[in-house]
């Protein structure tokens, strides 16, 4: 990483109890064989249900379709990827 996680750690405001995790957690494959595709799989099952959650919650008289299609326009790569900039992760 050019940064290091701790600098992201620290603007988040989150301290990470293995920053080793964290590391890994933010290396893409091209970075090399140890990187965080499994990682991602389990990170992309809980965004969904964080979101998903936080959705049902806030709209009690939405149908599932309505919350489904909000959730799909949450987690989006182009939303994903305007949240990832604004912290910087691309760097």
């Amino acid at each position: 990483m050019i940064k290091p996680a701790s600098e992201l750690s620290r603007r988040i405001g989150h301290s990470f109890g293995d920053m080793s995790l964290f590391e890994l957690a933010l290396t893409h494959r091209s970075c090399g064989k140890k990187n965080n595709e499994r990682l991602e799989f389990l990170g992309d099952s809980i965004l969904n249900f964080v979101i998903a959650d936080d959705l049902f919650a806030r709209f009690p008289k939405a149908k599932e379709g309505e919350l489904s299609r909000l959730r799909a326009r949450m987690v989006k790569g182009v939303t994903l990827s305007e949240v990832a900039r604004e912290l910087g992760l691309g760097d």
